[in-house]
């Protein structure tokens, strides 16, 4: 009984993880550490944050050149 509970809760953590929303969540804030790293201070780091995820290109580069 208690195997089958444990198998239930991580095929709903999988499912979880393989959910765009979290995935989409998880890139946003990939992308602000990007943009901070390319050196975006304050609103910037929204802003360059937010073209990059838009973009689909979450590189550092990119987040330079913007």
């Amino acid at each position: 009984m208690l195997a089958a509970v444990g198998l239930a809760q991580n095929l709903g953590a999988l499912r979880a993880l393989a959910s765009e929303g979290i995935q989409q969540g998880h890139m946003a804030l990939h992308a602000r550490q990007v943009a901070i790293s390319a050196g975006a201070q304050g609103a910037d780091v929204d802003r360059i944050a937010g073209k990059l995820v838009q973009e689909k290109d979450v590189r550092l580069s990119r987040a330079k050149e913007l």
